[in-house]
């Protein structure tokens, strides 16, 4: 017995000087484990308003992502898909739904570092070509409260998981993260920032209400931000197309609480910077400056028609502002790049401080064309309906290209979410020894990651 522990002592010794990577902080696990379509919650869709007359009931969706390998409780990033809130390829982009390959890429990136990652779908639905400014600010605010609705939902279902079905994806709920791309950055700000329906309606200059008449979102027909009451159409607040009777709002897992962590966002915004408040959680944003369709700093949201055409919606704030305000508020004071940050790390943030003025918690990301405004994204041509289209704004796009981004993506944020979640604190790694004497083949012990540097899980039945 005693050789057998020596020999595991030794073993402790040689991976702690030969490994070169960090948990949560690189990508150290080889093999991803994927469980496609668990069902987060249900909740009504108007996708298909025209057909049936009346919001239908859907299920919400997500694809899981987990390290092989790995063992204790892990953060969790709740992934969010682009796609203009419209359903692929309706949506004319080349990308939409939350196995994007993309998407796919990311999240098994973000899973080899450690995390488990929910690649989440969210309901999608409205008129981007509505005949006037208020009726397409109106079917935009509605998608977007829809999407923070669901992203609360998810939230919460990982919670339940771990309170009533013995956390059987070994989270940390105290460590959860939203993380947006595009239509799915603006669920990942609002959600954070959107705390009270009552922010809508007293949004400044009426911006949210339809002809200055009624809110774009009614609470009692829309259901709460957290979705955790019902929304029905009734004859005092019934507006057409919905029948009296319909639910537009179903209820989900509405003992368990929706907050999160962080808010990462790439190249989305808030429907209105005064929804920003001391106390919400962090943002670290990736945004291309010059955006057209989702300002960096302040204007106008635009439907791209192709062809050098858009279409005004509505006016928010992007990234620039969003940070402005929370570093202001205090609510950034935790980002920051950790000791531990590699060197790539280091020169990745280094070239960030450079184009945003030294501040922290937002990358100005360029593209290799001026129009190139989520470099990340790739796609297969040709099988894909709507490539040529893509290709007029990323004319460059290839999957090898799109790495390179994402490998500065990850360099700039991954840190930061380390520094911010605490993840090189006790708790998240600890060894726990037996006090009883076994023998060694009872033990049956693994090690991980393999290599490693400083911190290792040790895993014994």
């Amino acid at each position: 017995m005693r050789k057998s522990i020596y020999s595991i002592f030794l073993m402790f010794i040689t991976l702690n000087i030969t490994g070169q990577s960090n948990r949560f902080l690189e990508e150290v696990y080889d093999e991803i484990k994927i469980t496609n379509d668990i069902i987060y919650g249900e909740n009504a869709t108007v996708l298909y308003l025209p057909v049936f007359g009346e919001a239908i009931k859907e299920p919400l969706l997500l694809d899981l992502y987990e390290p092989v390998g790995d063992a204790g409780s892990r953060p969790l990033i709740i992934y969010f898909h682009s796609g203009n809130f419209l359903p692929f390829p309706e949506n004319l982009g080349p990308v939409g739904t939350r196995k994007d390959s993309s998407v796919v890429t990311m999240c098994k990136r973000l899973a080899r570092c450690g995390y488990v990652v929910a690649s989440a779908a969210y309901r999608l639905g409205w008129n981007p070509v509505a005949n006037s400014v208020d009726d397409r600010k109106l079917g935009l605010i509605n998608a977007a409260y829809r999407g923070v609705q669901d992203a609360n939902t998810c939230v919460r279902y990982f919670k339940k998981t771990m309170a009533e079905g013995y956390n059987p994806f070994c989270i940390d709920t105290s460590r959860i993260v939203l993380w947006g791309d595009d239509s799915g950055g603006y669920i990942a700000l609002n959600a954070g920032c959107l705390d009270s329906y009552i922010k809508i309606p007293s949004a400044p200059d009426g911006k949210f209400w339809y002809a200055g008449l009624f809110p774009m979102v009614l609470e009692h027909l829309n259901g709460d931000v957290e979705a955790k009451h019902y929304g029905i159409s009734t004859p005092d607040n019934n507006f057409l197309p919905f029948p009296v009777g319909d639910t537009l709002c179903y209820a989900n897992h509405t003992k368990y609480s929706s907050r999160f962590s962080v808010s990462v966002n790439m190249a989305g915004a808030v429907g209105d910077s005064a929804w920003i408040d001391p106390g919400q959680p962090p943002v670290i944003s990736v945004h291309a400056p010059y955006d057209i369709t989702t300002p960096y700093g302040e204007g106008i949201v635009y439907v791209n028609l192709g062809n050098g055409n858009y279409l005004e919606v509505v006016e928010v704030q992007g990234s620039s502002v969003v940070n402005s305000l929370t570093t202001q508020y205090g609510n950034n004071a935790g980002i920051a790049l950790p000791q531990n940050a590699t060197p790539f790390q280091i020169a990745v943030s280094d070239i960030g401080i450079g184009r945003n003025g030294g501040r922290e918690g937002l990358y100005p990301i360029l593209g290799d064309t001026i129009t190139d405004d989520t470099p990340w994204a790739f796609w297969d041509c040709p099988t894909n309906p709507n490539c040529a289209g893509g290709l007029l704004n990323n004319p460059h796009m290839s999957k090898e290209k799109a790495v390179l981004y994402m490998d500065t993506i990850l360099a700039y944020v991954i840190p930061r979410l380390y520094n911010t979640l605490q993840l090189n604190s006790p708790e998240t790694n600890c060894i726990v020894e037996t006090k009883e004497v076994l023998a060694s083949v009872e033990i049956d012990i693994s090690i991980s990651p393999n290599p490693a540097s400083d911190i290792l899980t040790v895993n014994s039945p």
